[in-house]
């Protein structure tokens, strides 16, 4: 059986001419017929070439790899039991699943603090996340959470002032940290800046600590969607002309006459801005994290991708040597950009694999006395009971889960239902609930109260949209816990969950499932 969806994917506009009869190992059609106009992968490449590496329609979308891993987070089940309760009295009036605490904290000093166990770990200059930002800023803000901003930012923004090959001045960062400031409730969450390499050399990061109060930014290596670095699709020229004199990889070059004029005619019209692949040394790495320090960062963290064992030995050593606060790990499979989709589906570590290392490493540090940051485990998280899981196969090492295409779905869906009550043509599937904001989203209510009737007004629908999903997670995940006796996040084990396969026991070195409790068991049944 294969595991991978080769030559036709809702993500590339491409199809099957025989969708029920298809070559497993290449994906093409058992009889490929000469007269077809070519709507699978092969066929589209032959007449658009490179464009059919990237998802598709780029800009409106996130995208998710096909490919069907032999391990997931759905090979284990969460673990209960009758007796007692961590983190709260023993008493069943006290130890009622509101009562779990899931806030978190962390830091060197424990001085940053979540009211949820997750994070949004890094998006950036794409118009999907541009577009939904803020919602995105604004819930997250409510949430009490956290925001990355990815990479490229200023890269992108045509209205930023850079001098001397600094920047000196933006609009859409100074935009994006501001709207997470403004709604800022009690001092939980954080908006963190993250940079590559060419937000590096345009001292983005410094920037934003100086000049926009940021206290916590972020180094990183690679992401689990792809091994390259960021990509977007640029439709306009002048755009694609003042990208590539900032010093972005710009294909074909915009410079060009041949390309200009191809572009006029409607030859093509898309450029790609690629960044570039960042090459790690610990002498580069120690020094970047002592500048930082020296700018006044407070915080710093490292995003790793779903890179090779010895990479992510690297990340957690370095980050231990150097005392991050926070190390990401992202796993193979996703993206909320312009990943290639063969890339996506087809390279790095799985998620379970590449979260029972870190678990794994971690503890070896541990063991020789050395620093462990807080980490993030990241990769296709969704819902509460994954969310669990997560927590518990990186416990006690993992503090956050991070989630991006999840959290922009309900930014993105909240939007749009905002958008349909302002036109008056709320669908029908959303009516029932109501024709308002307040008859429709669950939690406008306790909002509102919060807040005030003035503040709540100017609260977007997209962030509206975040806030509840979140509200919705908050609660199943309380449920969850309460049921395994856990009234408290740093109380959570790896024994809260139980591997159901024996293959998903042996790479994470959870307990099968049949063996569970033994020494329990037998005290009391008797040997």
């Amino acid at each position: 059986m294969s595991l991978s969806r080769v030559n036709a994917s809702a993500a590339t506009l491409t199809k099957n001419r025989t969708e029920d009869s298809v070559v497993p190992a290449s994906g093409m059609c058992v009889t490929c017929v000469d007269g077809c106009i070519g709507m699978c992968e092969i066929g589209k490449s032959a007449y658009r070439g490179h464009e059919v590496i990237y998802p598709q329609p780029f800009g409106v979308i996130t995208t998710a790899g096909e490919k069907a891993y032999p391990i997931d987070y759905s090979h284990f089940n969460i673990m209960g039991g009758v007796v007692g309760a961590q983190g709260i009295e023993a008493d069943p009036d006290k130890a009622v699943f509101p009562n779990v605490n899931l806030e978190v904290r962390f830091g060197h000093d424990n001085g940053i603090k979540f009211r949820y166990p997750w994070i949004i770990p890094g998006i950036g200059s794409t118009d999907i996340a541009k577009n939904n930002w803020e919602g995105l800023a604004i819930g997250t803000a409510l949430a009490g959470t956290g925001l990355t901003i990815g990479e490229n930012v200023v890269g992108m923004d045509p209205e930023a002032v850079i001098k001397n090959g600094r920047v000196v001045d933006t609009v859409d960062l100074k935009r994006r940290v501001k709207l997470f400031q403004d709604h800022q409730r009690d001092g939980y969450g954080a908006i963190i800046v993250q940079a590559n390499i060419e937000d590096t050399r345009l001292g983005v990061q410094e920037y934003a600590v100086n000049d926009l109060g940021v206290e916590w930014v972020e180094l990183k290596w690679g992401q689990g969607a792809k091994n390259i670095g960021g990509e977007v699709k640029i439709r306009s020229l002048k755009k694609a002309q003042l990208l590539y004199e900032r010093g972005y990889v710009v294909l074909p070059n915009p410079t060009d006459p041949d390309v200009i004029r191809a572009f006029e005619r409607g030859a093509f019209k898309e450029f790609e801005r690629h960044s570039r692949v960042g090459m790690v040394t610990e002498e580069g790495f120690a020094q970047r994290v002592e500048e930082l320090r020296k700018s006044g960062a407070k915080y710093i963290s490292l995003k790793t991708g779903a890179y090779r064992p010895a990479a992510l030995a690297q990340a957690l050593k370095y980050a231990s040597k150097y005392k991050i606060d926070v190390l990401t790990v992202d796993g193979a499979g996703g993206g909320t950009g312009m990943s290639p989709w063969r890339m996506m589906n087809e390279w790095g570590m799985p998620p379970v694999e590449l979260h029972a290392l870190t678990n794994q490493y971690a503890a070896r540090l541990a063991a020789k006395g050395e620093h462990v940051p807080a980490i993030v485990s990241a990769g296709g998280f969704t819902f509460e009971d994954q969310i669990f899981k997560g927590l518990a196969l990186g416990a006690p090492y993992v503090k956050l889960i991070g989630m991006a295409r999840s959290p922009i779905a309900a930014a993105m869906v909240g939007k749009t239902i905002g958008r349909t009550i302002e036109e008056h043509q709320v669908p029908v599937y959303v009516e029932r609930f109501g024709n308002s904001v307040d008859e429709i989203f669950v939690t406008a209510a306790d909002l509102r109260r919060e807040l005030g009737d003035d503040e709540f007004e100017k609260v977007p629908t997209g962030a509206l949209g975040l806030y509840t999903y979140y509200e919705r997670l908050a609660q199943g995940l309380r449920q969850l816990m309460a049921g395994s006796r856990k009234f408290a996040i740093d109380h959570m084990s790896r024994d809260d969950i139980g591997a159901i396969t024996p293959e998903a026991a042996a790479v994470s070195g959870i307990t099968y499932v049949m063996d569970i409790d033994k020494a329990q068991v037998d005290e009391i049944l008797g040997a």
